[in-house]
């Protein structure tokens, strides 16, 4: 049996533990690989590469194309990377007293109000969601309509009408914010 091959990945996913930890330790240094070509030998690499594999595990299920394993993991570190160029992402854990609220470590609350683009995509539907993203990596509509098994002109319509429900919420926070300051 091959590393990815479909066959592991069908074990895996009806529930052998023991297909499943060889997929992701076969998986771990071709991660480990592709974080250092991307940030250099960081500390960070570690994180990263914990992070993707655990993204793995709990989507795994969720794969509906088990030929594409490893597409779909790829996939996970490309986010990974993304949410760590973004800023969106801390290696460190920032622990705190249970009986008094968390600071902001970055120094982002200044205004006593940030807007959180993740919550805000929570909103959307998965596969809204997917569609955005595929769409902000830069994939033509094409290849995003034979990914998520739709047409091209239904990819279109759920990005418009992501867009749309995104630009109510984000809206709708901005007028909160500003009756805050203004209040």
């Amino acid at each position: 049996m091959q590393p990815f091959d479909s066959e592991a990945v069908l074990n895996a996913q009806a529930g052998d533990e023991a297909a499943r930890a060889r997929l992701l330790a076969d998986l771990e240094p071709i991660l480990r690989r592709f974080f250092l070509s991307r940030i250099g030998h960081r500390p960070d690499v570690d994180d990263l590469v914990q992070n993707t594999l655990v993204r793995v595990h709990t989507g795994l299920e969720a794969l509906q194309n088990p030929a594409r394993f490893k597409a779909f993991a790829m996939k996970a570190a490309v986010f990974e990377v993304q949410d760590f160029y973004r800023g969106r992402y801390s290696g460190r854990e920032y622990l705190y007293d249970p009986d008094q609220p968390p600071h902001d470590p970055a120094g982002t609350e200044s205004s006593g109000l940030r807007v959180d683009i993740e919550r805000a995509l929570e909103v959307l539907t998965p596969k809204a969601r997917r569609i955005i993203e595929l769409r902000e990596m830069g994939y033509p509509y094409k290849d995003i309509a034979e990914m998520v098994e739709t047409t091209e002109a239904a990819v279109k319509m759920q990005v418009k009408r992501a867009f749309e429900r995104l630009r109510g919420v984000l809206t709708v926070l901005a007028l909160c914010y500003v009756s805050l300051v203004s209040g």
